[in-house]
């Protein structure tokens, strides 16, 4: 198994108990303890996780790759400041894609008013924010729901998107790089993402500045697929340059 595949399934493992153990990593991805003892080093200098005798267990940072709960309030004011960029470049009459996570949601507060506006969705919060709104038409992906991420993964999820088709989609990432692309640390996830990204006209990146130029565990999109990045007043000038000589307009 691939380095990166480890660390993906670590993650995974993290994210449904508090403690993972050396030997039965070995034992499930047919690997030497050693291995798996060298990848929890690189990881832990991350601060994904943190070491214990034999084994290791989650940090603050690694409960919240995971839980909606916990990575709503992290940078708060950065996430409510791209969400009103982005929600200048949604028309009356549009049909979105709004992908889950903790930024996307925030999308909702500023789109309430429209009176006729079609939303496409895999995220519980967002259909849970937008009922109210009696002229928006929400229409929820089916597929696994996943409890702690408030949100619905998987491959019925996947195809579902594929019978939609909208003119833009605002979507989310863990990482975005000039090398990468878009990158994830969950790959359904990053499957929802992808399958939204290839079913629109006119992609939206919204992410902070603290993602910009990093990459997560697992690439999942090319540049060429993304239309726009909106992101906060922290972007370096120099970045934004480069990314517009990929033809990405950057709005921060």
């Amino acid at each position: 198994m691939h380095k990166e595949e480890r660390k993906r399934h670590i993650i995974r493992c993290l994210g449904l108990n508090d403690q993972v153990y050396t030997p039965d990593i070995a034992r499930q991805m047919h690997v030497s303890e050693i291995t798996v003892r060298r990848d929890l080093i690189e990881m832990e200098k991350k601060g994904l996780l943190f070491r214990t005798h034999g084994g290791a267990v989650k940090t603050s940072y690694s409960q919240s790759l995971f839980s909606f709960d916990h990575r709503l309030n992290i940078n708060a004011a950065e996430k409510e400041y791209i969400c009103r960029l982005a929600s200048g470049f949604i028309e009356e009459e549009d049909i979105v894609f709004i992908d889950c996570g903790t930024t996307l949601f925030r999308l909702c507060k500023f789109i309430k008013a429209f009176k006729k506006l079609t939303v496409i969705t895999n995220s519980l919060p967002v259909v849970s924010e937008l009922m109210s709104s009696e002229h928006i038409k929400t229409h929820l992906i089916g597929g696994e729901i996943i409890n702690e991420r408030r949100a619905i993964y998987g491959l019925r999820a996947e195809n579902n998107i594929r019978e939609y088709h909208a003119n833009k989609a605002f979507v989310g990432s863990d990482g975005i790089s000039l090398r990468k692309g878009l990158s994830s640390y969950d790959e359904k996830e990053a499957a929802i993402t992808l399958k939204m990204m290839q079913s629109t006209d006119t992609t939206y990146l919204l992410c902070d500045s603290s993602k910009v130029e990093k990459d997560s565990f697992m690439a999942f999109a090319p540049l060429n697929l993304l239309d726009f990045l909106i992101t906060d007043k922290g972007i370096d000038k120099r970045i934004i340059k480069e990314y517009e000589k990929r033809n990405i307009k950057v709005i921060s």
